[in-house]
């Protein structure tokens, strides 16, 4: 009994920090508006701050995998947490100088520091416990995961967007000592809550470092990543994450213009209720909405996207407990397939809530990828989960090979061919199911 206890204490410890890498995530997205104007930067420019978070995964992924097969899960974490304050650290010469180039750093080592977290935490929760539940309670953890990246943008809009920017003409015009001003105030906003966060998450680190909790690993000698690629298993859940992420992260980035193209911002401002709705999630999230213009409307709706995510792991947690895993991601695949057919088939509003509505059925796909892909591995879930987290590099791939499909043909067929992604995802989930059940 003490032990189960034991392990109800590591989980609700670890799920903490599935909140904090959420909310940590998606703030510096947060950041990335005010780096663009402060040091007016193009977009090609902002696209490197984006993608350092695919890169670092692509890089430190495989490493950290090898590293917590050696000193195990809990000081895998820590090693996380430290590499994260670090980076979190890193943004305050890099404001205080207006140093690009250390930003960019900062960010690496931020994003670095969180894959460092996702192939240790991963795993530790889906074996802090039977196996037949590790997809439900590592979609409980993602779900908190959700939770942290739908908070963050409000902190964000009152801490690092809350002031206005000025461009370099009106930099130009003010004084010596107010362009200093100017400047000090622009560190500050970015300086303050980073320096927080680089002490809170240090401090987390060295409670980690000596809180108990159950050691996982039973020995140091975990096999190679040759042995865990030879499993067919593992290719095939490293695809599956390759595809899904893929798939859900181009979703994300493309909806706004597909449905600019349908002309949908026209339709929700003739309805009172879509327009106010949307005035409503740009002012929660501090946006101005005098003179908000097409993408802003309908951008807005967007968040319902990524909310969907967070209350599917809610519902998936509890699904994935009474049925099979494999058997709910197979109904989700098939089900995500058929909101993107029913979005490209349809225009107007039932276009848009049917794409939206794919976020729901996101939900649960990487979890449960991720504990169907570790299943039975043993010693060899470090690895396993190193390889898992560097297919996250899928974000990276799938969305510029979407791009060059929508420039020679159009939105709607780039959107049938992101069916095959989560047909990949169904047939995993299908085959993974039959083989359990033969």
């Amino acid at each position: 009994m003490s032990h189960q206890k034991n392990y109800t204490s590591a989980f609700i410890i670890i799920t903490v920090l599935f909140f904090l890498w959420g909310f940590i995530t998606v703030l510096v997205d947060s950041l990335v508006p005010r780096l663009r104007e402060v040091f007016e930067l193009s977009y090609g420019m902002i696209t490197f701050l984006q993608s350092a978070f695919f890169v670092a995964y692509f890089v430190f992924s495989i490493p950290a995998g090898g590293l917590i097969s050696k000193i195990g899960y809990q000081r895998g974490v820590v090693i996380g947490l430290m590499t994260m304050s670090v980076g979190c650290l890193l943004f305050y010469p890099a404001s205080e100088y207006r140093l690009f180039g250390v930003f960019l750093i900062a960010f690496f080592m931020l994003a670095g520091g969180i894959t460092i977290l996702q192939v240790a935490a991963n795993p530790y929760v889906a074996v802090l416990g039977s196996e037949d539940k590790a997809s439900s309670r590592l979609n409980l953890s993602q779900a908190f995961n959700s939770f942290g990246a739908s908070i963050a943008p409000l902190v964000g809009a009152v801490y690092l967007l809350s002031d206005k920017i000025l461009t370099s003409d009106q930099i130009s015009k003010l004084s010596l000592e107010n362009k200093d001003a100017y400047y000090a105030q622009e560190a500050a906003a970015v300086q303050s809550p980073f320096l927080l966060f680089s002490f809170l998450i240090f401090l987390l680190g060295i409670t980690f470092l000596f809180i108990k909790l159950p050691k996982i690993l039973e020995s140091q000698d975990t096999g190679s990543y040759r042995k865990a690629l030879s499993r067919k298993t593992v290719w095939l859940g490293i695809l599956a994450i390759f595809f899904y992420v893929g798939a859900e992260v181009t979703i994300g980035t493309a909806a706004i213009t597909y449905f600019m193209e349908m002309n949908l911002d026209q339709i929700i401002r003739q309805s009172t209720v879509l327009k106010n709705t949307s005035f409503f999630i740009i002012e929660l999230f501090g946006g101005d909405t005098t003179d908000i213009d097409g993408k802003g409307i309908v951008g807005a709706f967007l968040t319902f996207y990524w909310l969907g995510a967070m209350i599917g792991r809610f519902i998936g947690s509890y699904l994935t407990k009474i049925f099979k895993p494999t058997l709910i991601l197979s109904v989700f695949g098939l089900t995500a397939i058929t909101l993107i057919l029913l979005s490209v088939l349809t225009s107007g509003l039932l276009s848009m809530w049917s794409l939206l509505a794919v976020g729901l059925f996101n939900s649960i796909m990487f979890p449960t990828i991720f504990t169907t892909s570790l299943e039975g591995q043993g010693d060899l879930k470090p690895k396993i989960s190193g390889l898992l987290c560097m297919a996250i590099v899928g974000g990276g791939i799938i969305l510029p090979i979407f791009g060059f499909i929508t420039d020679f043909t159009s939105f709607k067929i780039a959107l049938t061919v992101l069916t095959f992604c989560y047909g990949y995802v169904a047939y995993f989930a299908y085959r993974s199911y039959t083989k359990h059940n033969n």
